[in-house]
């Protein structure tokens, strides 16, 4: 078949057709970088498309490879902007398919690591499963996805989010040529965890995305940005990491890739400036591409008309503090400065003891490392979350909140719940025995996978996640939370883990008025 650039052929293999390492942009590379993505370029005769494109440049200890996918590539290149296909069946030559529901997945990885290919993002089950197309996709990493200067502005006006460029223009992709796959372009669901949630989220924002996806899936998510200034602080790290004392393109446009990658490290190990997220990199509130906070952007309508599934694990950070001796050994008094650093807007103390005495209630543990697992569970994934789902709500839009509680049995239990716990059961990658050394198998296992993801395809084709297995899942408002809480039972339990979060809300409001209350 064909597609901009030329023509594909794909590989049918256990009663599914797979495309992989289609390009659907150009190599961002000289003079192409830090620069909107061009589109590609074309190629003589037939394009194999049976292996896995590229990854993008990042620092090999961020999980390039995994037991569960022997066949990822760890070639990486700049050359890396290309997606995959998983569809049941592709209609003839020339005409359109049965117009099945589509999945864009965009991956997470802390905006520097990690890629559309991974093992337990193959798309084959949930396309069997539900009979729909998943497509997932690369997209610029570390300082080449969202180095963010006025000194490299483009004519545009546009700072950084060189990476949210890309999705978006995988989604035009995507609305072009997922017909020829079976796919409908009019019913679109893009869904991530994680900086692929944090990317779904500024996308809800992006006057470029509107109108490229119907439905949105957020895991672990929520609205995570730089201003243009502290965009600036960090470039400015990342050029003195590199040896430059000044901004020259030239000079920039010809640096290795994987001297970039290596400053990229040494910025994320220094931690320098306060917040709950201390990533290098994240999206740019550049006045051009995201015209304002997207929150703020949200509640005002940006995306109004998207139906909504967004959600938490319970544990998220557990995994972060994971071998970090100065988690390890928190006090009550570290665990206080620890807040007043990360979060200077929040009375650290009465943080602390609202956690405290909610834990306590629940009779669940309440050692400072469980203070800090907890609040920083909230603050950076949970209560986020509540705020876009509030935002979206607002406008009409139907909006589903989950809570997932299923525990992890890796290191003896100390993960608990923890940050991309849920993945594998949403793929069905849960039943891969590899995998099940972090998530757990047996029946519950499967039968929780199976679970999810009837609810995240039925939300794939109609926007309600409600199903025969799962029953009625209501949407969610500000006052009742109505939250579906997956676990060993899963089942609707309203506002629950609830009392602690009222301090997050009379320090950061659900609805807000302008970008400077958001942190």
């Amino acid at each position: 078949m064909s597609v901009g650039g030329g023509r594909v052929r794909g590989t049918w293999r256990d009663d599914l057709w797979r495309f992989a390492g289609i390009p659907y942009a150009r190599a961002p590379e000289g003079a192409l970088r830090w620069r909107p993505p061009q589109p590609p370029l074309p190629w003589d005769g037939v394009r194999q498309a049976t292996s896995f494109g590229p990854i993008a440049p990042q620092s090999a200890a961020i999980g390039i490879a995994s037991p569960a996918d022997p066949d990822a590539p760890e070639v990486q290149s700049e050359d890396c902007l290309t997606l995959n296909i998983w569809t049941p069946d592709v209609p003839d030559a020339g005409k359109e398919g049965a117009g099945r529901p589509v999945m864009v997945w965009i991956h997470g990885g802390g905006f520097t690591g990690g890629s559309g290919s991974l093992g337990l993002y193959r798309g084959g089950e949930l396309a069997r499963r539900g009979d729909v197309v998943i497509v997932t996709i690369n997209y610029r990493l570390g300082a080449l996805g969202f180095l963010g200067h006025r000194a490299l502005r483009d004519a545009a006006g546009h700072i950084g989010n060189w990476g949210l460029h890309d999705q978006v223009a995988a989604l035009r992709w995507v609305r072009d040529h997922i017909g020829q796959f079976g796919g409908d372009h009019r019913n679109v669901t893009v869904f991530g965890e994680s900086a692929g949630a944090f990317s779904v989220c500024a996308l809800l924002g992006a006057p470029a995305a509107a109108g490229l996806f119907r439905r949105a899936i957020v895991q672990s998510g929520g609205v995570h940005v730089h201003t243009i200034e502290e965009a600036e602080r960090s470039s400015d790290r990342l050029i003195a990491a590199l040896g430059l004392t000044h901004y020259d393109r030239a000079a920039l446009e010809a640096i290795p890739a994987t001297d970039l990658v290596e400053a990229t490290s040494v910025l994320s190990k220094r931690h320098p400036d306060p917040g709950l997220i201390r990533l290098p990199f994240l999206p740019v509130v550049d006045g051009s591409f995201l015209p304002q906070h997207p929150l703020l952007a949200v509640e005002q309508g940006a995306s109004a008309g998207v139906d909504l599934l967004i959600g938490t694990n319970k544990d998220e950070v557990t995994i972060f503090g994971l071998g970090d001796p100065s988690v390890l050994g928190l006090d009550e008094a570290g665990v206080a400065l620890w807040t007043q650093n990360a979060a200077p807007d929040m009375p650290s103390r009465q943080l602390m003891e609202a956690y405290r005495q909610a834990r306590q209630a629940r009779s669940e543990p309440v050692s400072p490392r469980d203070l800090w697992y907890a609040t920083g569970t909230d603050g950076v994934f949970r209560w986020p979350s509540f705020q876009v789902a509030a935002a979206q709500g607002a406008q009409g839009a139907r909006t589903f909140v989950y809570l997932f509680e299923w525990e992890s049995p890796a290191f003896g239990g100390m993960l608990g719940s923890c940050h991309a716990l849920e993945v594998p059961f949403v793929f069905g990658s849960v039943r891969i025995p590899a995998v099940q050394i972090f998530t757990g198998g047996g029946p519950e296992a499967e039968l929780l996978s199976t679970t999810m993801q009837n609810a995240w395809l039925a939300f794939a084709r109609t926007g309600n996640p409600s199903n025969e297995t799962l029953g009625r899942w209501p949407t969610w408002d500000p006052r009742t939370r109505s939250t579906m809480v997956f676990g060993r039972k899963s089942a609707v339990v309203d506002a629950p883990r609830n009392s602690e979060l009222a301090i997050w809300g009379q320090h950061r409001p659900l609805f807000v008025s302008a970008p400077a209350k958001l942190s």
